[in-house]
This record gives structure tokens, sequence and C-alpha cells, in this order.
């Protein structure tokens, strides 16, 4: 196992990776690792049956998507070697971002909301009043800046979520301009029907496509009946878990969609996992 691990250690320095040791379980597989990419590759393996190595790394994305660490629990079937195993998955990943671009009050909620679901949350507004600590105690961070200027020079990748608030032309036209073109996981903007159509309108000016200006969720959410900044928030996140994870949006009852649109999970079988 020492060889083993020194191999995975110097793998891991190369990149955002997910270090697993078996932990519990079938003596021949305890003390095993198991290094898992962002893309879905591993390194390593636990020795068991063949579709161990491939069920736990599928498991383990999950994980890695949201930059967790913690144990894996999977059981009999998904071991495939007759008892459970518990997994210690150890994550090199920051958590993924969201950024909320406005300070108003339907922001705080939305903060709060995105701290549950374990994103890092930066609010950032131009106007000093109302981007401060005070307001959103909950925040990672808070930035002062032309909303475009700081998304320009800020580091986002395939994870980050883009929440504009703002409902006010003069920020949301070049933040939409410059955010349709990133590759971010979803990209929201606040505003009634009628601002949607003329943001759409505003930003086809600029140079922005047809094809861009699908990436576009407006008006932002889900139809949830919201009302109240809280419900608003929740109607935003959960339009965001389903634009990440391939959801509907309808109601379960009735529909004959699946529950869980994760193909790997769906092939290997139903597992269970704590953190």
């Amino acid at each position: 196992r020492t060889v083993q691990n020194t191999k995975l250690q110097g793998l891991s320095k190369r990149g955002a990776v997910h270090s697993l040791d078996a932990v519990s379980g079938p003596r021949d597989l305890t003390g095993r690792a198991l290094l898992v990419r962002p893309d879905g590759s591993w390194d390593g393996g636990f020795g068991g049956h063949p579709e161990l190595d491939r069920t736990v790394a599928a498991e383990a994305g999950a994980f890695l998507d949201a930059g967790r660490t913690g144990t894996l629990e999977i059981g009999e079937q998904g071991s495939r070697c007759g008892a459970p195993l518990t997994v210690l998955v150890e994550s090199s990943v920051p958590a993924p971002r969201m950024i909320v671009f406005g300070a108003i009050d339907f922001a705080s909620a939305l903060v709060r909301v995105g701290k549950f679901l374990g994103y890092h949350v930066t609010v950032c507004d131009a106007r000093p009043v109302f981007a401060t600590r005070t307001r959103f105690p909950e925040a990672d961070e808070i930035v002062v800046e032309w909303p475009h200027r700081y998304l320009e020079r800020t580091d986002v990748d395939a994870r980050t979520v883009l929440c504009v608030l703002t409902h006010d032309a003069k920020f949301d036209v070049p933040l939409l301009e410059l955010a349709l073109r990133l590759p971010v996981a979803y990209v929201g903007a606040m505003g009634s029907r009628r601002t949607h159509l003329d943001r759409n309108a505003r930003l086809r000016e600029v140079g922005v496509t047809d094809l861009e200006l699908s990436r576009l969720h407006s008006p932002i959410g889900l139809d949830l009946g919201a009302r109240t900044p809280e419900e608003t928030a929740l109607s935003i996140a959960a339009e965001i878990v389903a634009a990440r994870r391939g959801g509907s949006g309808v109601p379960l009852t009735g529909a004959h969609t699946p529950i869980h649109h994760d193909p790997e999970s769906r092939q290997v079988g139903r597992i269970g996992s704590v953190a």
C-alpha cells in the first residue's frame, strides 16, 4: 500500500482529484486506494470485482463535483464482494462557486441557500452601500466592483453558477455578454418577461448570438409560485440543480422520468453514500 499511495500522491499533485481509501469491509480490500480525476478516469484500484472500481469512481464523482471530503458507503450489491465497503474520500478540489451579482434583498436568501448546497458564495455589486458584510454575513466573499469587470478577472470553471439579480441594463448587458461566453454550468438573470425580452434585444445589439442566448435562464428560477425572497431563492436553487443534474423540473408524482440522472449510477445499481 505504501508504494501505491506514494504513486497516487504524485498523481494528485498534477490536478484536482479524489483519493479514495477503503477503510472497512472485506479484509483483502481494506487499505487499498484509488485516485479519481474530474473526467471520471482513475489510477490504482481496490483489487476486488472488476466493476467495483468503476462503481466507486462514479459515486465519488458527486464528491468531486462538490469538493467534499467524507465517507462513501458501498452496499453489498454495489461492492460485488459479498459485503458492504466503506471508502474514505479525500478531495483536493475546492467547493464550486456561486457568484451572485446584485446585492438586493433577494440575494441574501440566495446566499443562504447557496451555502446550504455547498457552494462558495460571492456577492458582487458596484454599490458599496448595498454590498456590505452586515447585509450578507453568510457570504464567503463580498466584492464592490462593476459586475462585468469582476467576472473578467475572477476564476470560474464548469461547476460555477452565475446568478444575475441586478435587474438593471447598465449592469446586466455587459455582464451577460461576457457570462454567456464562459464555460460555466449555469447563467440566470432576474426580471419580468418584459425585462427579459428587452434585455435579449439589447444583448443581440452588442453581438450576442441566439445560440449564446439559449444558455440564459431568464426569468430566473422554476415556476413554484414563489412570493418571498426565500421562496424565490428556492426556485432559483431548484433550477440550478435541475440544470446541472439533467432534471426536468416536473413533479416526480406520475412522471416516468428517472429519479436519479447519473448514467453511471443507473448502470451499477443503487448505492448509498453519506458524508
